[in-house]
């Protein structure tokens, strides 16, 4: 399948989603979300992808935002929709997908951009990423779970400060936060993370579906998150996976585990 604006590639297990608009920072519009939604589709359908990951084209920008051109004259009930339509179509689902989703920040990460690599399981930046909330300083609040994902990340009181004065951070302060797992040098950053999806694809896919399955639990409402596990535990017990890890260990050989 061909896109307009973002670069697919696979190699081995990990598949490689490129947002493609250097011209725009990698500025999210209608027509990438549903193309980042296609090809996320895509690679987690496949049998052989066992690690997404997503990062922006160029050294400026994983995603600078969203492209306000589009939505600067929308009604309140139009507002709505949009949010509503992003999150089922792209934030929600990354977050839910049973495939592994890594966000290599490669520059800015405002708005949006900040939005979708926080829906990601985790995220690497570069030494010169810069991350921001600044809706507020367009008299909007974020609308993709910035307001919900920033918190669980990083606390309260740390993004209550950077929604309300629409700052950025550097990505040491991301670090500090918690908001990034690592920071490496602009040039190390795609080797890098794929060193760590490397080390993910060499485990269960099984097993790393069902944690994030009881992982994203403990963050939903009326959803008991230990019952969640419980059951993803006892379920482990009845797959090929467990039988082959059990099995490499006792004959202390590295475990083959099958595709998805």
């Amino acid at each position: 399948m061909s896109y307009n604006t973002i670069l697919l590639n696979k190699s081995a297990a990990i598949s490689t989603i490129t947002i493609n608009r250097p011209k725009k920072l990698n500025a999210l519009n209608k027509e990438t979300i549903a193309e980042l939604h296609d090809a996320i589709d895509a690679s987690d359908r496949d049998k052989e992808t066992k690690v997404i990951i997503i990062t922006g084209s160029g050294e400026k920008a994983f995603v600078a935002g969203a492209d306000i051109s589009e939505f600067s004259n929308f009604s309140a009930a139009q507002g709505k929709m949009l949010a509503a339509e992003g999150h089922e179509s792209l934030f929600d689902f990354i977050e839910n997908l049973s495939t592994p989703v890594i966000a290599a920040i490669n520059g800015f990460a405002l708005g949006g951009g900040l939005e979708l690599a926080m829906a990601c399981h985790f995220r690497v930046a570069s030494n010169n990423a810069k991350l921001g909330l600044p809706e507020t300083s367009l008299g909007l609040i974020p609308g993709y779970g910035g307001t919900q994902r920033l918190p669980q990340l990083i606390g309260k009181g740390r993004a209550l400060e950077m929604i309300m004065t629409a700052g950025m951070i550097n990505a040491s302060r991301a670090l500090h936060y918690g908001l990034v797992n690592h920071v490496v040098a602009q040039e190390e950053l795609l080797s890098f993370t794929e060193s760590l999806a490397d080390k993910i694809t060499g485990n269960s896919s099984v097993a790393i579906s069902t944690a994030i399955k009881a992982v994203n639990a403990n963050f939903k409402s009326g959803v008991d998150g230990f019952q969640v596990e419980i059951q993803g535990f006892g379920d482990c017990f009845g797959t090929d996976d467990f039988k082959e890890g059990t099995t490499a260990f006792l004959e202390k050989r590295k475990a083959n585990f099958p595709g998805k």
